[in-house]
C-alpha cells in the first residue's frame, strides 16, 4: 500500500503547480470580477496538453492515469475553480468518445480535440429534468440517415465552445425510459442549435454555462454515438463516474486554496499584542480544516487508483460527497478566520466560498451521493476497508 505519489506524477503536478501559480493565481480575481472569458489560460491548457487528458496516446492525447487526472484538476481549481470547469466537461466528453465512439467517431473527432483546437462539453441537465435524467424531453427522431433533435438543454459548460457536443436524447419511447435514450455527438454547426442565453451565476465563473435550444436540428445518424441506439444512459452514467473523480479533486483544489489563504492570513494577522495564529480557537479551526482536507485528499486519490481497474460508482461518490463537503466546510472556516475582510472582494476566500456550492451540487447532488453509497452497502456491492 504506497500512499506517495510516483516520480512522474510529482513532476507532473510540479509543472501544474508552476503554471497555475504564475499565470492563473495573479489574474484569477481581477478576471472573474470582469466577467472576463479567459482565453490566454485556455490557449495555455491546449500548448501543455491538457485538452488530451483522457484522450489516447494514438489520437495524440497524454491518456493520464487516474491520479494524475486527479491532480490536473485539484491544482487548477487551486487557483480558479471556474476555469477548471472548462477541462472538466471537456474530459469528460473527450473519455465517452474514446471509451464508446466508433473508429470512425474517434478518427474525425479526438485528435483536433486532444489538440484544443476542438472543444466539447455534454448536455443533459433540461429545465425538467436534473439529477432525473431519464425524465428527459429532448427527443431524436429518425428521418432516414439523420435524426431531426427538438428540445432545450440547460446548464451547459463550454456550449459556446462545444464542436461537437454531446446530447443526451430519447431515441424512443421505451419503458422503462433508459432503454430509448442515446447519446447524439452535434456538431456546433448545425442549423437549428442555438445557445439562446447566459445563465447568471452566485460562482463558477470563468467559463460559460447556457442554456441550448435545439430546434429541429438535423444529426447524421453516422453521430449516433458507439452506433446503436438506446445505449445512452449506461454511456452517460460511466462518465459521470469520471466526472464525479473531478470534482473531488476540484473540491479539494478549492479547500487547500481556502486552508492557505486562512493560515498565512492567521500568522500575519495581529489582535491583542500576537499573531492571531497563537488563539486556540483558531487552531482549532486550522487543525479541523488541514485533517479534513487530507482526508478528502486521500479519498479522491484513493478512487481514482480504483477506477483503474473497472466501475467505481460508490467510490467516487463518496470521494465526491466527502471532498464537496469538506470545501464548503473549509471556505466558511477561512471566511470566519479571516474576519471582515472575508466577506471583502480583495481577499480570496469570498471566491472560494461562492465557487463551493457546486461541487455539492454538480454531477449529481450529495444527496443522491449518499443514496448511490447507501445502495450499494445494502445490495452488498462495496464494503468498507480493503
Amino acid at each position: 500500500m504506497d500512499f506517495e505519489l510516483n516520480e512522474e506524477q510529482r513532476l507532473f503536478r510540479q509543472t501544474l503547480r508552476e503554471f497555475v501559480d504564475k499565470e492563473i493565481v495573479p489574474v484569477a480575481s481581477e478576471w472573474e470580477r470582469a466577467g472576463r472569458y479567459p482565453e490566454e489560460i485556455v490557449r495555455r491548457f491546449a500548448q501543455l496538453g491538457l485538452f488530451g487528458i483522457t484522450v489516447p496516446e494514438e489520437y495524440g492525447g497524454l491518456d493520464l492515469d487516474r491520479v494524475s487526472f486527479a491532480l490536473v484538476f485539484e491544482e487548477i481549481a487551486r487557483g480558479w475553480m471556474g476555469v477548471a470547469g472548462i477541462l472538466g466537461s471537456h474530459s469528460l466528453s473527450t473519455w465517452m468518445i474514446a471509451e464508446y465512439g466508433t473508429d470512425e467517431q474517434r478518427r474525425h473527432y479526438l485528435p483536433d480535440l486532444a489538440a484544443g483546437t476542438r472543444r466539447t462539453g455534454i448536455a443533459l441537465t433540461e429545465p425538467g429534468a436534473g439529477t432525473d435524467l431519464q425524465g428527459i424531453a429532448t427527443r431524436a427522431v429518425r428521418d432516414g440517415d439523420h435524426y431531426v433533435v427538438t428540445g432545450t438543454k440547460t446548464w451547459i459548460t463550454n456550449a459556446r465552445h462545444a464542436d461537437p457536443l454531446p446530447v443526451l436524447v430519447k431515441t424512443s419511447i421505451e419503458t422503462p425510459a433508459h432503454r430509448g435514450m442515446s447519446v447524439l455527438l452535434v456538431d456546433a454547426a448545425s442549423e437549428g442549435l442555438t445557445v439562446s442565453r447566459d445563465l447568471p451565476k452566485l460562482g463558477y465563473k470563468g467559463t460559460e454555462t447556457c442554456e441550448v435550444v435545439l430546434d429541429g436540428v438535423r444529426v447524421p445518424a453516422s453521430r449516433l454515438l458507439g452506433g446503436t441506439e438506446g445505449r445512452g444512459m449506461q454511456q452517460v452514467l460511466s462518465a459521470l463516474e469520471l466526472g464525479r473523480l473531478n470534482i473531488a479533486a476540484r473540491a479539494v483544489g478549492v479547500a487547500q486554496c481556502a486552508y492557505d489563504a486562512a493560515l498565512g492570513y492567521a500568522r500575519e494577522r495581529h489582535a491583542f499584542g500576537q499573531p492571531i495564529a497563537g488563539f486556540q480557537a483558531i487552531q482549532l479551526k486550522l487543525a479541523d480544516m488541514a485533517t479534513d482536507i487530507q482526508a478528502a485528499r486521500l479519498m479522491t486519490y484513493w478512487a481514482a487508483v480504483r477506477s483503474e481497474a473497472g466501475p467505481v460508482r460508490s467510490e467516487a461518490a463518496m470521494a465526491k460527497y466527502f471532498a464537496s463537503e469538506t470545501a464548503l466546510r473549509a471556505t466558511m472556516e477561512a471566511m470566519r478566520i479571516h474576519g471582515g475582510y472575508g466577506y471583502s472582494q480583495e481577499f480570496v476566500v469570498e471566491r472560494l466560498y461562492r465557487d463551493a456550492p457546486l461541487m455539492a451540487i454538480g454531477e449529481g447532488t450529495n444527496d443522491v451521493q449518499r443514496l448511490i453509497i447507501a445502495k450499494a452497502l445494502v445490495e452488498g456491492d462495496a464494503t468498507l476497508g480493503w
